[in-house]
């Protein structure tokens, strides 16, 4: 039904000039977006613009829904296709992904993107032309007498992470998990470590510490000074939770754990099932 209703859609702007409908359905990895056919073809030469005025509908192609698949990472294109609405973007402050989203914009033929995003040219996390221009009068300015030099340095030093990481806070690391035990408790226990391990805090604490390494998925876009309980790792390994806090200067103060159990069934050789939640609390001075 809907890739019938695609084709129906995409009948209709025929008289238009293109095969492709006005309003254009994108399955990026998983994720689905919907933006209008202009949108990707914002760009001459880049791949999308290829992909939506060279080719034809039939060309592309499509998942079960008939919308138009992309085996790219989709939580990354919201700003590829932010980007392509008005050639700007602003990414959010402590944006850890950085590199992979030059990677994504050097994939799509984004070279101005992909250029703006590279190192040596990105001093914070704007993306932007009068961003860009204006560290450009600001490099101008500073190498012109060796006092703004300094005070431009100063004011970068204030500005930067690595400073900033040095902050105090507690970031608290949480993971549910269950095992079993034989009613007579002679048998060994089975235990299941739940693949998820989440991450509460300050969010700018929370992405220095832990990175690349950090989902945030689940509450993107969330300020650096704001706190979150949504976060998780990419890794299943408490130890290696614990080494990155080490590494950053934390240390445990507390630890809690809760924890139910039952029996699957009224069979007295049943084995029981017990789950807990448990937290461990590490702080920064």
């Amino acid at each position: 039904m809907a890739l019938a209703d695609t084709e129906r859609a995409a009948s209709g702007c025929r008289d238009s000039g293109s095969p492709f409908s006005e309003i254009i359905e994108l399955n990026v990895g998983g994720q689905v977006y919907v933006t209008r056919h202009k949108t990707l073809i914002a760009v001459p030469d880049s791949l999308l613009w290829n992909m939506f005025s060279k080719k034809s509908p039939k060309e592309l192609a499509r998942d079960s829904k008939g919308r138009f698949f992309l085996d790219r990472d989709g939580f990354l294109f919201r700003y590829i296709l932010d980007y392509l609405r008005d050639l700007n973007l602003v990414l959010p402050d402590y944006f850890p992904e950085k590199s992979r989203l030059q990677r994504e914009a050097d994939f799509f033929l984004l070279r101005d993107l992909a250029k703006r995003l590279s190192p040596r040219v990105s001093k914070d996390n704007s993306i932007s032309e009068e961003i860009s221009q204006s560290d450009t009068e600001d490099g101008a300015q500073c190498c012109s007498s060796g006092e703004p030099l300094r005070a431009l340095s100063v004011s970068g030093a204030m500005r930067s992470p690595s400073l900033d990481s040095r902050k105090s806070g507690y970031i608290t690391i949480g993971y549910r998990g269950s095992y079993t035990i034989g009613r007579d408790i002679q048998t060994d226990a089975k235990f299941r470590r739940v693949a998820r391990i989440t991450v509460c805090g300050k969010t700018s604490l929370a992405k220095e510490v832990f990175g690349d390494t950090l989902n945030e998925s689940r509450d993107p876009d969330r300020p650096p000074e704001r706190y979150t309980s949504r976060y998780y790792l990419k890794y299943n390994f408490l130890e290696q939770a614990f080494d990155k806090l080490t590494e950053a200067g934390f240390h445990m103060v507390a630890c809690s754990s809760t924890g139910t159990c039952a029996y699957t069934s009224n069979d007295p050789n049943e084995d029981k099932i017990w789950t807990s939640y448990t937290e461990y609390v590490f702080c920064r001075e």
